[in-house]
């Protein structure tokens, strides 16, 4: 790629957890790689909404006049942090846009089934995916469409629960689910790292509780898909 450099800040929530830090710091690693693979001019900044330094806007403010950025949420779903945080930051800096959050997809859902399976699904166990939360619709509708690909993925139901802001929360329908006949109930941590929300839904009564998502490189994959479809990058990576 030729002309001026362009810079892809992605953006988490941020979290006290030092292994969710690391994994972040990874995540983000990761995400250049693939970036620099096919446009090298593309350099990626951290940035984060809460919790931890470097805030957003700080980072925002600190590039080169100029020069193109967009704004790669790390984040799930859409929620207060990408329709206000995000939203205001991106609107304060010129020639600066921001892609949607990773969303619902595919490799997503790979990985979650991945990742119950290991927690120790079996067939016959009921299923909950264990959502953040978020008073936003769009962002709602995100974990349920979430919840469906987990189900084509099983074969069976899955139920989208979350831990704040929406209902049914996750031991609301962990309770009940059992109640109705499951020898077992497992969750599915539709988070992206340890922290906060991961350590309460160990007190949701299931049975089980399955990992975040990362470590994957599928993660990356899914926030590159989110720039090549909003036309920040040049030809589709192929990996």
């Amino acid at each position: 790629m030729t002309g001026p450099t362009r810079h892809v800040v992605a953006c988490a929530h941020g979290t006290d957890n030092p292994e969710g830090r690391r994994l972040i710091d990874g995540l983000r690693a990761e995400l250049q790689r693939r970036l620099a693979d096919h446009e090298p001019a593309i350099v990626v900044h951290e940035a984060y909404v809460d919790v931890q330094d470097p805030r957003l806007t700080g980072v925002l403010a600190g590039l080169p006049a100029g020069e193109p950025a967009v704004v790669a949420p790390l984040l799930l779903s859409e929620g207060f942090h990408t329709r206000v945080d995000i939203a205001e930051a991106v609107a304060a800096r010129p020639a600066t846009a921001a892609v949607a959050p990773i969303g619902a997809q595919q490799d997503l859902a790979r990985v979650l089934a991945e990742r119950i399976r290991a927690a120790g699904w079996a067939e016959g166990d009921a299923v909950v995916l264990a959502s953040a939360g978020t008073r936003e619709p769009r962002g709602q509708e995100q974990a349920r469409e979430a919840a469906v690909l987990l189900s084509r993925q099983l074969g069976v139901p899955v139920t989208a629960a979350f831990y704040s802001a929406d209902k049914p929360c996750v031991a609301d329908v962990v309770a009940p689910t059992r109640a109705a006949g499951a020898s077992r109930v497992g969750v599915a941590s539709y988070l992206l790292a340890p922290g906060f929300f991961h350590d309460r839904l160990a007190g949701s009564g299931a049975d089980y509780v399955s990992n975040p998502l990362l470590p994957s490189v599928m993660i990356a994959k899914c926030v590159v898909e989110r720039l090549h479809e909003a036309g920040h990058l040049l030809p589709r990576d192929t990996e």
